[in-house]
C-alpha cells in the first residue's frame, strides 16, 4: 500500500476526521459558512475526504473543483461522493449533491499540482483548501502558493499536515531512531521540491502572515488506538520501506521494530486557517 493509493486513503480518513481541530474548524465556519455561495478548490483531493469532512462548515450553496494527478483517484472521489450524499444527479461530468441540506456542486479536474497551482488558484475560488499535502511540499512551494492565494484575496485552509511528532505504545529502544530516519525520508524530493515535511505548517503560517493575512494554527494529531490496529499496522510498514529506502539503520533493528506489536500510536499534525484581515 503507498501513500495515495485509494485503500491507504481510506485506512486514514476517520482517523483524519478524528484528528482535526475543532477551534480552527470554527474560525472557518464562522468566516465563511454564513455566505450564501462559496467555491471551493481542492489540492490534492485523493477520494474527496476534505470535501466530506469540511462541507458542514461551508455554506449551503458550494461548488467543489477537485484537483488530483492520479485519475484513479478521482474516479474513486466520484463514486465515494455518490455513496455520501442524500441524493445526486449528474451535469456532464459535474456531480450535483445533496447532504444535510446543503446543494454542492463538484468539478473534477486532473493537473500536474507541481507546475499548475498558481494557474488554478489564479481562476478565482473563495477558499483553497487541501488535507495532508503540504509536507510533501517544498518551502518554495509553499511561498508561492500563498502569494497566488493572497493576490486572489482567498481564504485558505489545510488539515493533517504532519509536524514530526510521533510516540509508539509500547515505547522501544529504537523507536527515536526509526522516527529520524523517517524525518529524513519525508525531507526528500516528492516533486515539488526538496520537501518541507514537519516544518510545513510552520512554514504556511509565516507565509501568510508576511504577506498581511491572520493566520490561525492548531494541533490535530492522530491518537490511535486498539481500535486503529489496521491503521496502526500499516503506519508500521510504511515507516519501514521509508526507512529501509532511506538507510542509515540496520536491516536487523527494522525488522525487530516492525515486529513490536503496538497498542497505541500518536502522530502529530497542524491544521492551519487564514483569511484577509
Amino acid at each position: 500500500m503507498n501513500d495515495f493509493s485509494t485503500d491507504w486513503l481510506d485506512l486514514r480518513e476517520a482517523a483524519d476526521a478524528r484528528a482535526r481541530n475543532g477551534d480552527v474548524a470554527n474560525a472557518v465556519s464562522a468566516r465563511l459558512g454564513l455566505r450564501d455561495e462559496l467555491s471551493v478548490l481542492d489540492l490534492g483531493a485523493g477520494t474527496g475526504a476534505n470535501l466530506r469532512a469540511t462541507a458542514q462548515l461551508l455554506p449551503s450553496r458550494q461548488v467543489w473543483t477537485l484537483v488530483d494527478r492520479d485519475t484513479v483517484l478521482l474516479e474513486a472521489a466520484r463514486t465515494k461522493l455518490v455513496r455520501w450524499a442524500d441524493s445526486h444527479t449528474t451535469d456532464g461530468d459535474a456531480l450535483e449533491l445533496e447532504k444535510s441540506g446543503r446543494k454542492i456542486r463538484v468539478v473534477f479536474r486532473s493537473a500536474d499540482l507541481a507546475r499548475d497551482t498558481k494557474a488554478l488558484i489564479d481562476e478565482g475560488a473563495g477558499l483553497v483548501t487541501a488535507s495532508a499535502f503540504f509536507d510533501l511540499t517544498s518551502e518554495n512551494y509553499i511561498r508561492d502558493l500563498s502569494k497566488a492565494v493572497v493576490a486572489t484575496k482567498a481564504a485558505f485552509y489545510t488539515t493533517l499536515t504532519y509536524n514530526g511528532l510521533q510516540k509508539w505504545t509500547p515505547h522501544r529502544p529504537a523507536d527515536n531512531q526509526m522516527t529520524a530516519a523517517f524525518q529524513r525520508h519525508q525531507m526528500k524530493d516528492k516533486g515539488f521540491g526538496p520537501a518541507a515535511g514537519p516544518l510545513a505548517a510552520s512554514h504556511l503560517v509565516d507565509q501568510f502572515r508576511i504577506n498581511g493575512y491572520l493566520a490561525l494554527s492548531g494541533e490535530s494529531p492522530w491518537r490511535l488506538e486498539r481500535g486503529d490496529r489496521m491503521l496502526i499496522e500499516e503506519l508500521i510498514r510504511g515507516h519501514a520501506v521509508a526507512i529501509t529506502e532511506e538507510g542509515g539503520v540496520d536491516e536487523k533493528t527494522v525488522v525487530a521494530w516492525v515486529n513490536v506489536p503496538r497498542s497505541a500510536a500518536f502522530v502529530g499534525h497542524i491544521d492551519v486557517f487564514a483569511a484577509p484581515q
